[in-house]
């Protein structure tokens, strides 16, 4: 019996029973219980990288690496992709030579044509739409700092972008009361908050969207943030730094506004002074570091699920 593909491309696919078993396998990995030394032995991790990355390459290669396998990095430029062969072609070829790809793409539509001609299990490393491996890697930080998912609350402040969309699926899903503070005309992506609030229906999740970053904190176990200019957004710099500082930087003064303890988290890599301060990045309630480190664990559990591990 031939088995079904398994790509991983947004949270939407996946079940929350899928979820729990990548957080589950990710901490079981973290802490020693899964011995997962020769899983990919023989096996070869294809990476394409159209946006440059730090965690997301570092991550991918050191998990192949620990995992007895090996992982190719391939820049966009450097294929024959930037000099114009079609997606259609890249995703047939590679997949005659590897294992599994992971794309770190700018436009979602690129990974999704790519997966649909690939043979072999796609992976979002991110996209303009969504960043899956990060949310599945906050879910497993966040289980680990509070011991659960369903009912804890989360507030973004920010800019709805590709993390915020994911963020909004991932706790939806999950049962973790979601609200996001973002400016007029920087809000999610519209479909995904549609169909986040549907999935809220089935876990009994709430999900907020306001404008004052006050109101969405209030009660929250957890603050998050991400960058206000995301790569490819450059020449809006001003405009966006003008919109969103003072009123959605995360200060230690809106973090104390919970009233209760409350972690910090952000995705990295960090703008110090724009989105967070320095004295919230460096605190002893901020667990970006563990976010970063869940990266490596998570990005196993999710090589072993694809391949039907």
């Amino acid at each position: 019996m031939t088995r079904v593909k398994k790509d991983l491309l947004w949270l939407v696919d996946l079940e929350p029973e899928d979820i729990w078993e990548l957080v589950v396998m990710a901490r079981r990995i973290k802490d020693g219980r899964l011995n997962v030394s020769h899983d990919m032995d023989g096996k070869t991790l294809g990476m394409i990288f159209q946006k440059p990355s730090t965690r997301t390459r570092v991550s991918f290669e050191v998990a192949m690496l620990q995992m007895g396998g090996h992982a190719l990095y391939l820049n966009w430029r450097d294929l024959q992709l930037g000099r114009g062969e079609s997606i259609k072609d890249t995703a047939r070829v590679l997949s005659r030579y590897v294992d599994i790809i992971m794309a770190r793409v700018y436009s979602h539509l690129d990974l999704k044509e790519l997966a649909y001609y690939s043979s072999v299990p796609v992976i979002n490393g991110l996209s303009d739409l969504c960043h899956p491996v990060q949310i599945l890697s906050d879910l497993l930080t966040i289980y680990e700092k509070i011991g659960r998912l369903v009912g804890v609350k989360v507030a973004y402040i920010g800019d709805g972008n590709n993390v915020a969309n994911s963020l909004l699926i991932g706790c939806s899903k999950m049962g973790i009361d979601i609200s996001l503070a973002t400016p007029e005309d920087y809000e999610p992506n519209p479909d995904i908050l549609n169909m986040a609030r549907e999935f809220s229906r089935q876990s009994g999740a709430s999900i907020e969207v306001l404008r004052e970053p006050l109101d969405a904190v209030k009660d929250a176990d957890i603050i998050y943030t991400d960058t206000f200019v995301s790569m490819g957004m450059e020449e809006e710099r001003e405009k966006r730094l003008k919109v969103f500082i003072p009123k959605y930087q995360v200060t230690m003064d809106l973090i104390t506004s919970t009233g209760k303890r409350t972690y910090f988290m952000h995705c990295l890599p960090a703008h110090r002074g724009e989105e967070v301060t320095d004295e919230v990045l460096d605190s002893g309630i901020s667990i970006v570091y563990d976010q970063a480190e869940n990266r490596l664990h998570m990005q196993k559990a999710i090589l072993r699920w694809v391949i039907g591990l």
